[in-house]
C-alpha cells in the first residue's frame, strides 16, 4: 500500500493539524510501504537552521514511521521548497525532485506538487523562477533568521493579497499543461496537490485515457490517497474536537 499526502500547511496556529497528522502517523500509516509528501507540509520554511518545535514534533514522527518500515519521501512545495538535507535526514525523509514517475502496482505515475502546472498565474510563474535559482537560494539562507522570518511574512501577505483578485481558473492548473507533461512522461496517471481541490479527473492524451488525481489540503480535515490492490481511493480524516 502507497500513501500520498500534501497541503498540510503546517504551522502553530493550526496544532489541530499537527496532532492529526502525528496520529495517523502512529497509526494507519505504518501499515504503507511507501509514503508519498507532495510538498506544502509546512506553511513555510526559511531554513533548517529555524528553531522550529512543531517541526521537531513531526520530524520525530516521521522517523518513528521509518523505523516501522514505510519509507518516506518528500517533493518540496511552493511554501517548503527551502526544507534541506538537514531536516531530511532527521525525518527520514528522502528528497524527490519534482517532476518524478514511480511505479505503482502496474502501471507508472508522474508526481509533481503542481504549482508549476498553473502557468495561467504569470505572476507566480515569475516569483516561483526568481525564488527556485540557487543563486536567489544561497543569498536567502545567508541572511539572519529575523530578516527570512520578515520576508515570508510579508510573501504571505503578498500572495494572499494577490489571490484575492485572480479568476479561479487562473489558480488552477492549465489542461494543456496537463496533457503535456502526460505526454512527455508517457505514463497514464497524474498525481498532485497544491490548488486545494481534490478529486479523480479523466484526461484525454492523443486518444489514451489518463488520469489527474488531485490531493487535498488538511484545513478543515485530512486528506489522504491510498493505493491498494491497484485501487486509488481518496480517503478523509477527522479532525477531533479540542480539549476542553
Amino acid at each position: 500500500m502507497d500513501l500520498f499526502i500534501s497541503d498540510l500547511h503546517l504551522d502553530d496556529s493550526r496544532p489541530q493539524i499537527c496532532e492529526l497528522l502525528l496520529r495517523y502517523l502512529a497509526g494507519p500509516a505504518r501499515d504503507a510501504e511507501r509514503l508519498f509528501i507532495l510538498g506544502d507540509l509546512f506553511e513555510f520554511w526559511i531554513g533548517d537552521d529555524y528553531p522550529n518545535p512543531l517541526a521537531d514534533q513531526v520530524a520525530a514522527g516521521l522517523a518513528d514511521l521509518k523505523a516501522s518500515g514505510t519509507r518516506l519521501y518528500f517533493m518540496p512545495g511552493n511554501r517548503d521548497f527551502l526544507v534541506g538535507a538537514d531536516y531530511c535526514g532527521r525525518a527520514g525523509l528522502e528528497p524527490l525532485a519534482e517532476p518524478v514517475t514511480v511505479t505503482l502496482g502496474h502501471q507508472s505515475a508522474v508526481l509533481c506538487h503542481g504549482d508549476a502546472l498553473c502557468t495561467g498565474d504569470e505572476a507566480y510563474q515569475a516569483f516561483r523562477a526568481k525564488v527556485r535559482a540557487p543563486g536567489w537560494i544561497e543569498a536567502f539562507l545567508a541572511q539572519p533568521l529575523a530578516q527570512r522570518l520578515e520576508f515570508a511574512r510579508y510573501a504571505r501577505e503578498e500572495s494572499a493579497r494577490q489571490n484575492a483578485g485572480k479568476a479561479a481558473e487562473i489558480m488552477d492548473v492549465t489542461p494543456s499543461e496537463v496533457v503535456r507533461l502526460l505526454r512527455e512522461q508517457g505514463v497514464d496517471l497524474l498525481i498532485h496537490g497544491h490548488t486545494h481541490r481534490p478529486g479523480l479527473h479523466d484526461v484525454d492524451v492523443d486518444g489514451r485515457s489518463c488520469q489527474r488525481v488531485v490531493l487535498g489540503d488538511w484545513y478543515e480535515q485530512g486528506s489522504v490517497l491510498v493505493f491498494d490492490h491497484d485501487r486509488l481511493t481518496l480517503q478523509q480524516l477527522e479532525h477531533q474536537p479540542p480539549h476542553c
